[in-house]
């Protein structure tokens, strides 16, 4: 049985908000891209903008990874006996 029922759910729900994020820059790096005036800031948005702005939205499906390996080495490690 685990004991880390809370870091799980905690886990998904960064995931989720994570891949929903996502999402929504992808769509919104399409909108900036159309709306951008002239060649270079258009290149501008699709070569420096876009990149950061989804590496700055997949944080939290780091985190959520983060937080599901912490709970499998907590659950682990938690089944042994004491060590003599």
């Amino acid at each position: 049985m685990t004991q880390y029922a809370t870091l799980r759910t905690w886990s998904f729900a960064l995931v989720v908000i994570g891949v929903v994020s996502l999402i929504l820059v992808a769509i919104s790096a399409i909108i900036w891209a159309v709306e951008a005036e002239g060649f270079w800031p258009t290149l501008g948005v699709i070569f420096i903008g876009t990149p950061i702005a989804l590496f700055l939205a997949s944080w939290p499906i780091a985190l959520g990874q983060m937080m599901r390996a912490v709970a499998d080495i907590g659950d682990s490690v938690a089944g042994r006996g004491p060590v003599v």
